[in-house]
């Protein structure tokens, strides 16, 4: 079923109220709703923050393709021979599915972001020094520090930065020309929120993902990497959803088939559903509700995707 014209049209009424810069929906093969706050935003470059993480679980994907890493069940002592001997059974897997045991606050004391660790000199030793809670693999904690990690992964096996690595093999490819990248003092690309992007390109990364890795007839990352990158690993929080390789899964006893999306502080989004064959990117300033775009998401579009 199309999404009645009308339905969109409340949406963007919705949405003009928001502190919502852009919101783009591709479905079926065509572009369907282009919203951007004023002229400006569509060639903005948006601070992403944590879809910055599902850009990365890409990346990771692509050098296990290349061979770079092995799999995912690599341990991490291979990259960082100087950890302690109980954390040498955390793998790449576990800084994927963001369980490898840390006592990590981010979603607790911190208040939803990282400052001690974006405070301290070394955020990967910062992030590798965290006691352990937990043994890895038991439960899923959010943690921007796992994201870090592995980008000083692909920079340590590529030889070169999360910058020139993602712009080669993923932001080149799909004709991404204009972004933004940060790093930390030590010079490792920010995994975890470092990304700015323009909105079409955001739609790019989901369109990407929809044709499982496929751009222009090329395989950009493998088939087999967006199936298992996106397919629930873990229970992850009530009021997100569950959590797969640093991609959200959203599950609704209403759908017999699941939406996934990666989702950034300030209400960022790329949110995507295989079966109905539909990606929504959203970029906004929205640093009290993050999860407001989402909300709408529900409320508009995904009766649409019921049997």
């Amino acid at each position: 079923m199309d999404i009645p014209s009308k339905v969109l049209s409340i949406l963007e009424k919705e949405i003009k109220k928001e502190k919502i810069g852009s919101c783009l929906i591709h479905h079926r093969g065509k572009a369907i709703f282009q919203y951007y706050k004023n002229r400006k935003m569509d060639n903005k470059l948006h601070k992403i923050n944590s879809v910055t993480k599902s850009i990365v679980s890409i990346l990771i994907g692509i050098a296990i393709d290349e061979g770079l890493i092995k799999n995912v069940q690599t341990p991490i002592v291979t990259y960082f021979p100087n950890l302690e001997e109980t954390k040498k059974l955390i793998t790449i897997e576990h800084l994927l599915t963001m369980t490898p045991g840390f006592k990590w606050e981010e979603f607790g004391d911190w208040g939803g972001r990282p400052f001690p660790m974006i405070n301290s000199h070394n955020w990967v030793q910062f992030v590798l020094d965290k006691e352990l809670t937990t043994a890895p693999g038991e439960k899923m904690a959010y943690n921007s520090g796992c994201s870090h990690l592995l980008s000083a992964i692909i920079q340590k096996v590529s030889g070169t930065t999360l910058e020139k690595y993602a712009f080669e093999k993923l932001f080149k490819p799909l004709a991404i020309n204009e972004y933004r990248l940060h790093q930390d003092s030590k010079g490792i690309g920010i995994g975890g929120f470092g990304l700015s992007l323009k909105s079409e390109d955001l739609l790019k990364i989901g369109l990407l993902m929809l044709q499982k890795g496929i751009w222009e007839n090329k395989q950009i990352v493998s088939k087999e990497w967006v199936e298992a990158s996106t397919s629930k690993k873990y229970e992850g929080y009530d009021w997100i959803g569950s959590y797969a390789y640093h991609w959200w899964v959203l599950e609704d006893e209403r759908l017999s088939f699941p939406t996934y999306f990666a989702m950034g502080y300030g209400g960022n989004y790329i949110i995507i559903n295989p079966a109905f064959e539909f990606v929504m990117v959203f970029t906004s300033e929205l640093y009290n509700h993050t999860l407001l775009p989402m909300d709408l998401f529900k409320k508009y579009i995904i009766k649409y995707f019921l049997d």
